[in-house]
């Protein structure tokens, strides 16, 4: 059996170790909240998401080719924040279903997706729901609901090294983000939030839910 000492030198060990993570931590959320805040004037320069997929490539051994062109709301589509919102509000909607049915499932706003996108990764689980929540809620104060759409359709993922709405409405229809149609800019909306799978072309389904609710 372990000595007392044993015992003391090791819950010292452990209570440094809790120490030295609570301060990653608070220090983590804290340069979050400082980059929240100065995202209400500038445009976010990289995201979680994107540093993430561009070490994914790195270590299959691949060229990292991520394509992201950050426009103003002024040069995208009326019609794609709007299918955004209802396709969020449908997801929502859905998710409460299967919970009234005692099925759980990870829900989030789009200010839960956006604070994901900016500082986190797609992996993680619950970890990463517990930064997202109080992070969502700093945004919520800091940043409008506008400015939010705003750099959310700028930074999401909409295709295998696709960010932004400017390169997603190229890359899917050959177009510029302004130039997208009603039904288009539903498409774009129907990929998210799984862009890497989908395909504007196989969900015409989900597409015509979105054009409904809009």
């Amino acid at each position: 059996m372990p000595s007392a000492s044993t015992g003391r030198r090791l819950a010292r060990a452990a209570a440094r170790a809790l120490r030295w993570i609570a301060f990653g931590v608070a220090g983590y959320l804290a340069l979050c909240i400082l980059l929240l805040l100065l995202y209400t004037l500038v445009p976010p320069p990289v995201t979680g998401i994107r540093l993430q997929r561009r070490v994914e490539l790195l270590l299959s051994g691949q060229r990292p080719t991520l394509r992201s062109n950050r426009i103003s709301m002024e040069d995208i589509d009326p019609d794609l924040p709007h299918a955004v919102v209802a396709a969020e509000a449908i997801r929502i909607a859905a998710e409460d279903n299967r919970r009234s049915d005692g099925r759980r499932r990870g829900g989030s706003t789009i200010t839960q997706q956006l604070v994901k996108n900016l500082f986190m990764t797609t992996r993680g689980g619950w970890v990463r729901k517990a930064f997202e929540v109080p992070l969502a809620l700093v945004a919520d104060l800091v940043l409008s609901k506008d400015r939010q759409l705003e750099i959310y359709l700028n930074v999401a993922e909409w295709g295998p090294g696709v960010f932004g709405a400017e390169e997603a409405a190229r890359y899917h229809y050959g177009k510029s983000a302004r130039n997208l149609t009603r039904e288009e800019a539903a498409g774009l909306a129907a990929l998210l939030p799984a862009p890497r799978t989908r395909t504007v072309s196989r969900t015409a389904w989900y597409r015509s839910i979105i054009l409904q609710r809009m």
